[in-house]
C-alpha cells in the first residue's frame, strides 16, 4: 500500500513539474521566435510586422515570449509585453543590477545574447533574462527567456 502511494506520490510530482516547465518560454523557444520574428519583419515589411507583434494574443505572444523591435537610437519600435514603451527612447534604461541593457541589445553586432533582469509578464517579478537578437536593417528585433 506504501509502495503504491510512493509511486502515486512520484508521479503528480512529475505531472506537476513537467507542466510548470511548459508554462515558460525556453531561450531555444525564444531564439526561434526571434528568427522567425526577423524573417517576418523581412517579409510583411516592417510596419506590418510591428502592428502583428503588438497584437495582444496573437501568434507573436507565446506564454512569457514576445517580440520586441529597437530603432538603432534605442527607441522602441514594438513590444509585446510593454506598448507603454513605444515610441520611448530607452537607451538610457538600466536594469536592477545598472546594466544598460537597451543598449546592449542595440550593439549586438548581427545575431547574439543579452542577459539583463527585466519584469517577466506573467509573475510581475523583476527576474533574469537572456534575449536573442538579430539585426534586420539597422533595426534590433529580440525574444526574450526569463532563465528559470
Amino acid at each position: 500500500m506504501l509502495k503504491k502511494f510512493l509511486v502515486a506520490a512520484a508521479m503528480l510530482i512529475a505531472s506537476t513539474m513537467s507542466s510548470m516547465a511548459n508554462e515558460y518560454g525556453t531561450p531555444d523557444e525564444a531564439k526561434a521566435m526571434a528568427e522567425k520574428a526577423a524573417a517576418h519583419i523581412q517579409s510583411a515589411g516592417l510596419d506590418q510586422a510591428i502592428k502583428d507583434f503588438m497584437t495582444p494574443g496573437g501568434d507573436w505572444h507565446d506564454r512569457d515570449l514576445y517580440v520586441f523591435v529597437f530603432a538603432p537610437d534605442g527607441v522602441t519600435l514594438a513590444h509585446g509585453a510593454k506598448a507603454s514603451l513605444v515610441g520611448r527612447n530607452l537607451m538610457k534604461l538600466r536594469d536592477v543590477d545598472g546594466k544598460f541593457l537597451t543598449k546592449m541589445i542595440v550593439e549586438v553586432a548581427d545575431k547574439g545574447w543579452v542577459d539583463y533582469k527585466w519584469q517577466n509578464p506573467k509573475t510581475n517579478a523583476v527576474e533574469p533574462k537572456t534575449s536573442y537578437v538579430i539585426k534586420v536593417g539597422d533595426k534590433s528585433v529580440g525574444v526574450g527567456a526569463y532563465k528559470r
